[in-house]
């Protein structure tokens, strides 16, 4: 299974593993951030999560050879505090995510992810779950589109192809759904600014829920760590960076309220410190291997 792991060696040494802590990788994916973390634990241990059971079934083998201190958790890591708890977990050294999506998921015909393969409307994480693609596309009121396409694919032309899509249902399949966004924009527009990338992206997000969940789980996640343990999170849209950093800025601030104040109260000094004020991003040598690393980013905190 040919999974390349994005930003790999700067996640891990951001990570600072202790061979003795306990880790959560938030993204399991096909195992390649979890490989490395397992390498550096001795007696700690790594917690696994991934919705998509594709992944789990594959990481049940492929992490036995590097270790046996794991458990993979089959949810969503929107369930990442709930999930911990049961496992009696209430603080852990750090927490990676990567909110990219494997290039087995993407390759994978039957998922429906891809705008450059012909597949069913799907592009569930969670198979198990009811909204798909297809619900979105043939199901969702003109002005929920509109704001979906706006929203999460921040697309000029929205409002041409959600009326297009209105009009042309039902869509079946992903080159049905590419082929009516090149009649609502036009050829000349399509081959020059690809549309299609970001309405695929759009619909994705809407049907993953993927902003929602990393506005949820973040706030926890940071939380949840002991002093000096940190969170990378990898990011591949400028929607998740604004969310992570906005999120990072927050809980690294003095709270407004009391700033200036000669005494400030515990409960209204920072919990973090942000590692790298700007993001990290992939190597040239990295670019040149994987073209999908093109648009990532890391961030990384501290608890302190």
């Amino acid at each position: 299974m040919k999974h390349y792991s994005v930003l790999l060696d700067e996640a891990i040494s951001n990570l600072n593993v202790l061979e003795d802590g306990t880790y959560v990788d938030a993204t399991l994916g096909y195992g390649g951030h979890s490989k490395e973390i397992l390498a550096r634990l001795k007696r700690g241990f790594l917690f696994a999560f991934d919705q998509d059971i594709e992944a789990i079934n594959y990481c049940e083998d492929y992490l036995k050879q590097f270790g046996s201190n794991y458990k993979l958790v089959h949810s969503n890591f929107v369930n990442l505090k709930s999930e911990l708890q049961k496992e009696n977990i209430d603080h852990v050294d750090g927490i990676l995510f990567d909110l990219g999506f494997s290039s087995p998921q993407v390759d994978d015909e039957e998922r429906g992810f891809s705008f450059m393969r012909d597949a069913k409307l799907d592009m569930r994480m969670n198979r198990d779950q009811s909204l798909s693609a297809y619900e979105v596309v043939n199901n969702y009121e003109y002005e929920d589109l509109l704001n979906i396409f706006y929203t999460y694919g921040e697309e000029n032309l929205s409002k041409q192809i959600a009326k297009k899509i209105i009009e042309k249902r039902p869509i079946n399949t992903t080159m049905e759904l590419v082929k009516v966004i090149n009649e609502a924009v036009g050829n000349k527009y399509f081959s020059l600014n690809h549309p299609e990338r970001k309405i695929f992206q759009a619909i994705r997000i809407e049907v993953n829920g993927e902003l929602k969940v990393l506005e949820t789980v973040l706030p926890d996640a940071i939380k949840m760590l002991n002093k000096g343990g940190r969170i990378c999170v990898i990011t591949f849209h400028s929607l998740e960076d604004r969310i992570v950093k906005q999120i990072f800025k927050k809980y690294s601030e003095v709270d407004e309220m009391v700033k200036g104040l000669p005494n400030i109260p515990d409960e209204y000094k920072p919990l973090i410190k942000l590692v790298n004020k700007k993001p990290i991003l992939p190597s040239e040598k990295e670019l040149t291997e994987n073209s999908r690393s093109k648009s990532a980013k890391l961030r990384v905190i501290e608890r302190i």
